[in-house]
């Protein structure tokens, strides 16, 4: 089993992969009760969410975690996937600006990576 910072880097990379943008992880370990970690990004359109979500998906399931539940895969505005720990939001983009997540998080500590960034290999920078 892999720790969960080792997760978060599964789904960073399998989001960056599909060209994954604004991404940000938000370390809620302090503050939420029911994860650790929150992987938030945006595709630009709804075929490239969908992409970003299966990507992830299959990220974790090559290092044998599954979901604990997915929603809103079939619309693509805003996809949830729960793996315990790690929880993935994948925003169609001017969905996210409408919801601005990041603000109702904004006290936690927030790395954000490049959209040039094709790969990750640490959390080191997670202020």
């Amino acid at each position: 089993m892999i720790d969960v910072e080792e997760m978060v880097l599964v789904g960073v990379n399998a989001a960056l992969a599909k060209k994954a943008q604004g991404l940000v992880i938000l370390k809620v370990k302090e503050t939420a009760s029911f994860a650790d970690y929150f992987i938030i990004c945006s595709g630009s359109s709804h075929r490239q969410v969908q992409a970003i979500a299966e990507a992830v998906e299959q990220g974790f399931k090559a290092v044998k975690i599954l979901p604990l539940g997915i929603e809103g895969a079939r619309t693509a505005q805003w996809i949830l996937m729960d793996y315990g720990d790690v929880i993935v939001h994948v925003f169609y983009e001017p969905v996210r600006t409408f919801y601005d997540i990041e603000r109702l998080w904004s006290d936690v500590p927030t790395m954000a990576v490049d959209d040039e960034v094709v790969a990750l290999t640490s959390l080191e920078d997670l202020a």
